[in-house]
């Protein structure tokens, strides 16, 4: 059974402006099975990713600043890795 989606609690404008696009670009990258898209998709989502990750506003007194940026980190080496999985597939091996 699927757990239900929760909304994050990270209090920062720029967060909440950005994880509605940041998720977009996940679903697509999970929805689709054509490698190309799929590369296309990871590398718009690390690219939104490296928004959050190069804040200016970062505080490291912030537990939401830590949220986000740990957050962030672990979706990119999510995307990185999907990234080098289908750029192997695609060179065959």
């Amino acid at each position: 059974m699927p757990l239900p989606k929760k909304e994050s609690n990270i209090s920062c404008s720029i967060f909440r402006k950005r994880e509605p696009i940041i998720k977009v670009f996940t679903d697509m990258l999970n929805k689709t099975k054509d490698y190309q898209h799929k590369i296309e998709f990871a590398s718009d989502l690390l690219r939104n990713l490296d928004i959050l990750l190069d804040c200016s506003e970062y505080n490291v007194q912030s537990f939401d600043c830590k949220n986000c940026r740990f957050i962030s980190n672990l979706r990119k080496k999510a995307a990185n890795l999907v990234i080098k999985t289908k750029v192997l597939v695609l060179k065959g091996g």
